[in-house]
């Protein structure tokens, strides 16, 4: 079998909802910096990602871009991942991620998810082995990061299946 890691990071921090739309909201300048320590903290775990799944709403890609400039300054020449900004990340719920996952190609090894809470803090809760629930802090801060790790195809990602192996909170 072949080994799978998902990563899935809490975007970073953002803009307090006002007159604009949520969709809309900007990270905070703390936000930017805390997405830029999350893609060093990629960079030195060694933790590359093939494929990058990515919500469309603006908090989100600036997490990512801001992490994603991080993560290359970490290794020079390394080829960028596939990057997919997807409508159906936003305002979503775990099934709408299980699901965006078992579309994915079993050739990618390593996906990064980056996705809005309560929804991602629930997937890798989802996601984590019986034996390994109790205790775990699962509820995600912004900029958090939670490791997992399985065997099975990306199509047959299901509840218990996936180990958290590591959890970070990023912070610039």
């Amino acid at each position: 079998m072949i080994s799978r890691t998902l990563i899935l990071l809490r975007h970073a921090k953002a803009e307090t909802p006002g007159t604009l739309d949520d969709y809309d909201r900007s990270l905070t300048e703390r936000g930017e910096s805390d997405a830029d320590a999350a893609g060093a903290w990629l960079a030195n775990e060694r933790l590359r990602p093939d494929l990058v799944l990515c919500s469309s709403a603006r908090r989100t890609r600036q997490t990512w871009q801001a992490a994603a400039i991080a993560l290359s300054q970490g290794a020079p020449g390394g080829v960028a991942p596939e990057v997919r900004y997807l409508d159906e990340l936003y305002l979503c719920g775990r099934t709408e991620v299980l699901d965006a996952l078992r579309t994915v190609s079993d050739e990618v090894r390593t996906v990064l998810v980056v996705a809005h809470n309560p929804t991602v803090s629930e997937v890798s809760a989802l996601l984590m082995p019986d034996d390994q629930f109790t205790g775990v802090v699962t509820e995600m801060k912004t900029s958090g990061i939670a490791v997992h790790t399985g065997e099975n195809p990306w199509s047959d990602t299901q509840p218990g299946a996936m180990r958290l192996t590591r959890q970070h909170t990023a912070r610039g």
